[in-house]
């Protein structure tokens, strides 16, 4: 899987390469800036292009815009973003560009420390999923019981945490023992209570977690 990252401080840069590389990715470029690193992508067109929200010139979200660029300039590439603290604005920014195919993530920067859980989380996001940071999940659902969003059920919130994450309904079910059979109930009761109908042209597992981001 071949990878263009986006980080302006060298050190951590060279390390995030070092972590991909160690677990078999390809690093076709990096760059340390968000105009350079979309030249970058556009130039390689990798799988999975890895941007720090915060970029040159200013140093505020010119990461998120490149990358928010990429996205809609090369819609198969897809984008995981760090962070170095959760800011809520921008997740839901990223996953609303997700409702047409998923392919994005939202990752706080001290899990490039746990390189096989971070890479792990490039891949899922590569193969097409959609990954969140379980400290944004926790504070979207903490957020979510103190709304109307809060009727659903402690079962019906631990699914959609892990629906947040990226997990299929396989792996939501290995995580909480219990039956495939037995999550598809509990994802189908969350887009009920949502108002999620069956679309073609939507991916009602990413607009649900979009819902909740977005209030």
């Amino acid at each position: 899987m071949r990878v263009v990252i986006g980080e302006d401080d060298a050190l951590m840069r060279e390390g995030v390469g070092l972590v991909l590389r160690r677990h078999g990715f390809e690093v076709a470029e990096s760059a340390a800036d968000g105009g350079d690193l979309v030249r970058k992508a556009r130039a390689h067109q990798p799988d999975v292009v890895i941007a720090d929200i915060r970029m040159p010139p200013t140093g505020t979200d010119e990461g998120l815009r490149a990358a928010l660029d990429i996205r809609a300039s090369h819609p198969r590439i897809a984008i995981v973003v760090l962070s170095q603290h959760v800011q809520q604005r921008y997740a839901a920014e990223l996953l609303e560009t997700a409702a047409g195919g998923g392919e994005v993530g939202y990752l706080l920067k001290q899990r490039v420390a746990d390189g096989a859980t971070f890479c792990a989380d490039v891949r899922r996001v590569g193969a097409g999923a959609s990954v969140l940071d379980p400290e944004v999940v926790a504070l979207m659902l903490g957020r979510m019981r103190r709304d109307p969003l809060g009727r659903l059920t402690p079962r019906q919130r631990e699914v959609l945490a892990l629906m947040a994450e990226g997990r299929s309904n396989t792996g939501i079910a290995k995580a909480l023992v219990l039956t495939p059979k037995a999550v598809a109930k509990h994802v189908a009761h969350i887009y009920e209570q949502l108002g999620l109908q069956p679309d073609d042209d939507e991916h009602r597992r990413v607009l649900a977690v979009v819902r909740y981001l977005t209030g």
